[in-house]
């Protein structure tokens, strides 16, 4: 397994995490997902520290926080052998603080984990979203508290705009506050919106990417094909409409894509989707997700091996579309004129 700088920090992270979305399987949606328990979930544990992989991605409304005290049952009396990612912001109660990024819900939010996970702290506190309600500057005053106080060691975001990102940064570096050096995005071959403002962000400001739903929300398992119905098991029947939004002839396109490079490395669908990824500028690590033990060790065959230049560029073709403006004319204006370097 190898290990990448979490953008302009000195932390190092395995090029593949774990996500913990399948543990617990609280409620509709996340039982679309799966049901681990903590038997299956330290099975799974063992799997990766064997491949190398150390750090485990969880949230506080993964299964109502069920997902994280699964993790910290399944992790107990080896936390010296994990890095631990978890997230905060959306909602957790009905309370009128229970939601968002304020002071009193963050340390609420960072303390209460702790406790699910049995730690005393957290590796990687990500901001599950941005609260454009609360001050960016009461934001990261608290995230610099729980830092200074030992809770967490290095902070990120997910699910921020380009604009959220760099305007946080900006303050941080003002006040001296700890900066965000993870953006866990989506990111995939039938999801690329990243890297047309977030990814030249993150490599002008040491930003690193820690992909969530690399397979495009379970689109890209092999499973789906042209001209074929959905599997009967599957959770897009249930989260479909909750996840990134894909056209089905982009799909297809990548699918095929796929499939040829697949017959000629002898690799599955999955484990070039995931491959291609880990060849994009700015991916620290990419999060993989995994029911049971099969799906697991296939994910893991994504490392060892690359892709070939000629591979890689079939791919980018076959996953590119138009991209929103200013992109396309920025992009379009540069090619046309290059300008001074």
């Amino acid at each position: 397994m190898d290990y990448r700088r979490l953008g302009a920090s000195g932390f190092k992270v395995p090029v593949l995490s774990f996500g913990t979305g399948t543990f617990g399987g609280k409620g509709d949606f996340f039982g679309a997902w799966g049901n681990t328990d903590v038997a299956e979930a330290r099975r799974l544990v063992d799997i990766c520290l064997d491949a190398g992989l150390t750090m485990f991605d969880s949230a506080d409304i993964y299964s109502d926080g069920v997902a994280e005290a699964v993790l910290g049952e399944a992790i107990k009396g080896r936390r010296d052998r994990v890095l631990l990612s978890t997230k905060a912001t959306f909602r957790t109660g009905e309370g009128p603080n229970t939601v968002g990024s304020s002071r009193y819900h963050l340390i609420q939010a960072c303390d209460a984990a702790l406790k699910r996970l049995g730690t005393d702290y957290i590796d990687l506190f990500q901001l599950h979203g941005f609260d454009a309600l609360t001050p960016v500057e009461e934001v990261l005053s608290t995230l610099d508290d729980l830092v200074r106080a030992g809770k967490i060691r290095y902070v990120g975001v997910s699910n921020f705009s380009g604009w959220h990102l760099m305007k946080s940064l900006a303050v941080a570096e003002r006040y001296g506050y700890p900066k965000y050096v993870a953006n866990q995005t989506y990111y995939s071959l039938i999801g690329r919106d990243y890297e047309s403002e977030l990814m030249p962000l993150g490599l002008d400001q040491g930003v690193g990417a820690v992909v969530w739903s690399p397979l495009g929300w379970g689109r890209l398992t092999g499973k789906i094909q042209r001209g074929q119905p959905l599997p009967e098991h599957s959770r897009l029947h249930k989260t479909a409409d909750m996840g990134p939004p894909v056209a089905d002839e982009l799909l297809y396109r990548v699918v095929d894509a796929l499939k040829e490079i697949s017959a000629e490395t002898g690799k599955s669908i999955p484990q070039i989707a995931l491959n291609w990824l880990l060849q994009r500028p700015t991916v620290a690590t990419v999060v993989i997700g995994a029911r049971n033990e099969e799906q697991l060790l296939q994910n893991l065959g994504a490392i060892g091996w690359n892709l070939d230049a000629g591979q890689v560029a079939r791919l980018d073709a076959a996953s590119a579309v138009t991209v929103a403006y200013p992109y396309w004319h920025q992009r379009g204006f540069t090619e046309r004129n290059p300008l001074p370097v």
